[in-house]
């Protein structure tokens, strides 16, 4: 979409530009999608889309970076048009005969709305003067409306365009501030939105929260769910609690996370550490992503689930469904939260379940209390685990875990396998993630006193790489997976490591990146082993 194609169908879009520039300011210069190179613009002035009638204006000024949303805007005409054609619809709903084909919310609401509005240019029946219900509308004015009536009542209401934009990663609502935001490009940022009354912020916080299945009460003001795209939204709800009104984060999700090749190439990872967690994931190693919050731990655990051989039998456990498995076999299980403690379900029940059930892996959320102890005994039974943590090194890591409330005794930290730390970064105003380190936990110690770990790969801040430190000193390498594979001579292993290094690499080279052509890559490969995978990919 060019500008002239977006302004020509969006009116409105021409109308907030004009007025812009009126106002002293440089046109803005509008782009079909943005590039990482923006983030090091001087100063940035630029209008993208996220599905018509929406678009977003990024600028600086000087008050600072602004994000504006650019929709159609109602008058105070047509809101009051739309109060009585909302009223009338609520009225008309339970009783209007629904045909078979019917049955789409939003088309649903459009013939609703043409039932209770005549267009401007014709005349009412003098039926339905005398009774006062049909509402003339122009053209114009029922695309707005319509546009806002299902924006409110099907889609997110007033954060609609935030959700859309693909370039968020985080919305932040407290009471009636401003809605402010984390851009992947810009980093982090206000927007020009914000509710209106506290009774319009409660109502839309109650609602999203029974929409999730998780309501929230004033003696429950703490909720985490997942919106109907999978975007985890945390709400505080109680002025008890959140002292500057109720407040929500939402974490957006994406619907095809990102895959391995892709995160090499943003850098998060080395095509060498790439290749070593294949190993480590095709031969059943426990994995562990710990950092802090927002550091990609989940991005980074759903990058390495197509290293597991798809003829594996899969069961994930989660507060939130986050976790995406490409495999046949994955058997999906989620708390459920209720105000009944016998009727609850929670992480530490669904990791008892799984291992009941007797499968090759178990990959739970993220591990914060009681269910720790249950992963633990799923990998002393031979089960690998893959879960994500909260710790910023290998020694806080195992202090948590074996700390109030996990209590795992410390002689069984070596079941865990790998530890990998995560670091989140705010680079010239944008926001980068790596991969700090990846430590292997070798064994527990007594003569030691304690757990021993090695460093196996560690990231340089200073010159931005990833760097190999375990070259034929890689304990799980030559004593854990050469034996498995039937290698004669455990150093071998390293040249195992370097073919499958080649193959991330091909892959980053050659642009093989999404989802579902990954997958097919290590899909085959489980298939038909190293036939299965394309011979200009194997160098």
């Amino acid at each position: 979409m060019d500008l002239d194609q977006a302004v020509e169908k969006n009116p409105h879009l021409k109308e907030y530009m004009d007025s812009f520039v009126n106002s002293g300011r440089i046109r803005p210069m509008f782009t079909a999608s943005l590039t990482e190179g923006m983030a090091v613009l001087k100063q940035v002035n630029v209008i993208y889309p996220v599905g018509d009638p929406i678009f977003i204006h990024v600028f600086d000024d000087e008050e600072g970076r602004q994000y504006h949303v650019i929709e159609p805007e109602l008058t105070e005409e047509e809101k009051n048009k739309l109060e009585k054609v909302r009223d009338n619809i609520l009225e008309l709903a339970p009783i209007d005969t629904v045909t078979d084909g019917d049955i789409d919310l939003e088309k649903r609401i459009e013939t609703l709305f043409r039932k209770v509005t005549y267009p401007v240019e014709l005349r009412q029946s003098i039926f339905d003067k005398l009774r006062g219900k049909k509402i003339s509308v122009s053209s114009v004015q029922e695309k707005r409306m319509l546009y806002a009536l299902k924006r409110d009542l099907v889609r997110g209401g007033l954060i609609e365009p935030l959700l859309r934009d693909p370039y968020l990663e985080d919305i932040h609502a407290v009471g009636l501030h401003y809605i402010s935001v984390v851009h992947k490009v810009f980093g982090m940022v206000r927007t020009n939105l914000r509710f209106g009354s506290e009774r319009e912020l409660d109502l839309y916080v109650r609602g999203t929260a029974e929409r999730m299945g998780r309501p929230v009460t004033d003696s429950r003001p703490i909720v985490d769910g997942a919106l109907p795209d999978g975007s985890r939204m945390n709400i505080i709800y109680s002025e008890d609690v959140s002292k500057g009104g109720a407040s929500f984060t939402i974490r957006k999700f994406f619907e095809r996370p990102p895959t391995m090749p892709q995160l090499v190439k943003w850098g998060t990872f080395s095509s060498k550490m790439a290749a070593y967690l294949w190993l480590c994931l095709e031969y059943g190693m426990s994995v562990f992503v710990s950092g802090e919050t927002a550091s990609g731990k989940t991005t980074t655990l759903n990058a390495m689930v197509p290293f597991i051989n798809f003829r594996k039998k899969i069961y994930s456990a989660e507060d939130t469904p986050e976790v995406m498995v490409p495999h046949e076999v994955w058997q999906r299980l989620i708390t459920r939260e209720t105000v009944f403690d016998e009727a609850k379900v929670e992480l530490f029940d669904l990791v008892k379940t799984a291992l009941r059930s007797r499968p090759d892996y178990i990959i739970v959320g993220e591990v914060r209390g009681k269910e720790g102890s249950a992963a633990f005994q799923a990998m002393q039974t031979g089960h690998a685990v893959l879960s994500t943590f909260h710790a910023s090194s290998i020694a806080k890591m195992i202090q948590r875990f074996t700390g109030d409330p996990i209590n795992v005794p410390i002689r069984f930290i070596d079941n865990m396998n790998l530890a990998l730390f995560q670091e989140i970064v705010y680079e010239e105003g944008r926001i980068i993630r790596r991969c700090s380190a990846i430590e292997e936990i070798i064994k527990y110690s007594k003569e030691k006193g304690g757990v021993l770990t090695r460093t196996i790969f560690q990231w340089d801040p200073v010159r931005d790489r990833h760097y190999f430190t375990g070259m034929y000193n890689s304990y799980i390498l030559e004593h854990k997976i050469a034996p498995k594979m039937g290698l004669e001579f455990s150093k071998d292993i390293y040249t195992e490591l370097d073919r499958r290094e080649r193959v991330i690499r091909s892959m980053v080279e050659s642009d093989i990146l999404g989802y579902d052509r990954v997958n097919a890559v290590f899909r085959a490969y489980s298939e038909r082993g190293w036939e299965g995978i394309p011979k200009e990919l194997r160098g």
